[in-house]
């Protein structure tokens, strides 16, 4: 059973909740990690435990409130050297305040994405050297399946497959990329299905915008929650790139008087 939190510092609550007192472990970083990365782990690991997404977890709303002092700590430059240089966290800081509303703090550093985001990251990611990273990442996680690189990769259409595929097999070819058999040999008809299963996708999204009178962006989500669950995992990546690649950036606060743990 947990202890009271006002009872327990923070890095005894990050051992009680995620078994280390590491605040760089917590949210899954290096202790060498720019403040952007600091921001997605923080991001990535309070999806994994927010609340509302974890109804089954009796310790969920303890490790969300607990992320949020973290990524506090960590975000603060002064009280990050503290902690780097001396092991110890500012208990007394406003910012570790145990009244403070964690909720809020999280949707003020991320907050919902529009439409309009979506397209211009769309436009900025496809032909960069992100997305050429992703692919050669995709491509060795799944050994060369393009069923599963169309999947996984952000942004990726039917319309983006001839291209996809030159850019792996340019890498293939320079032996940036082992040749998987599931990729150079992958059967006709294993491309046409992939084929025929988007083709559906986008004839059941617009047949769907149609009979609702949905705008463009209401037929987004529509299309997404007809997809959602043979595609939700690859979604909420997607929305989690997203959301942690346009959050905002939240101004560092005052580091008080410094405190053991």
């Amino acid at each position: 059973m947990l202890l009271g939190e006002a009872d327990m510092g923070l890095l005894d609550q990050c051992e009680e909740l995620f078994k280390t007192s590491n605040l760089y472990d917590v949210i899954g970083v290096t202790n060498d990690a720019s403040e952007a990365e600091v921001r997605r782990g923080y991001y990535k690991v309070s999806l994994q435990v927010h609340p509302d997404r974890s109804p089954g977890d009796g310790q969920a709303t303890a490790k969300f409130q607990t992320l949020g002092k973290v990524y506090a700590v960590l975000s603060d430059k002064d009280q990050r050297a503290i902690y780097d240089e001396q092991g110890i966290v500012d208990e007394e800081s406003d910012s570790l305040d145990q009244d403070r509303n964690w909720e809020e703090y999280w949707r003020t550093m991320f907050p919902k994405i529009t439409l309009q985001d979506i397209l211009n990251f769309e436009k900025s990611y496809k032909d960069s050297e992100e997305e050429k990273h992703d692919l050669m990442r995709v491509y060795e996680e799944h050994k060369g399946d393009m069923d599963m690189i169309m999947e996984n990769v952000l942004c990726a259409t039917q319309e983006d497959e001839p291209r996809i595929r030159a850019v792996l097999q340019c890498a293939i070819d320079s032996k940036v990329l082992p040749a998987h058999k599931a990729f150079t040999n992958e059967s006709a008809k294993k491309k046409s299905s992939r084929k025929r299963k988007a083709d559906k996708e986008r004839k059941e999204a617009e047949e769907m915008q149609k009979e609702m009178g949905l705008n463009s962006e209401d037929s987004l989500v529509a299309m997404i929650k007809k997809n959602q669950k043979s595609k939700e995992a690859g979604f909420n990546n997607f929305m989690d790139n997203m959301e942690a690649k346009y959050c905002k950036k939240r101004p560092s606060s005052s580091s008080g008087r410094k405190g053991k743990k």
